[in-house]
């Protein structure tokens, strides 16, 4: 799942990985997180957790150093065409909050499909 690396305003969706995809541990950590990206009142609010993407990564790392991992984490990414994937945190909201009006539609239209099938 190549894709460009950088700071997608939010556009990009996180893939949602089935069974049978096999991905290496990088891949995996990379592409299924996401860095929320407003500042350093963000990362005071959240211990630093909103770099996802190096907590996955590096899960023993302390919180006040993932924000130095950053940059090499990111630019590791370019370098290897991995999407690395940042959003303020609004638009992490506004992201799940379409993915679930999305499944719940789908989930709606499904059982409407049944019913009148019955």
């Amino acid at each position: 799942m190549p894709g460009a690396a950088g700071s997608g305003g939010g556009s990009r969706t996180t893939p949602i990985l089935g069974p049978g995809d096999q991905l290496d541990f990088l891949r995996r950590q990379v592409l299924t997180s996401r860095n929320i990206r407003d500042g350093h009142w963000v990362d005071l609010a959240v211990g630093g957790l909103n770099y996802q993407i190096e907590h996955h990564l590096f899960p023993s790392l302390p919180s006040p150093v993932l924000r130095r991992a950053q940059p090499l984490v990111r630019d590791f990414c370019l370098r290897h065409d991995l999407p690395y994937q940042e959003s303020t945190l609004t638009g992490s909201f506004v992201l799940v909050l379409r993915y679930l009006r999305d499944v719940g539609a789908d989930r709606s239209a499904a059982a409407a499909s049944a019913r009148r099938s019955d």
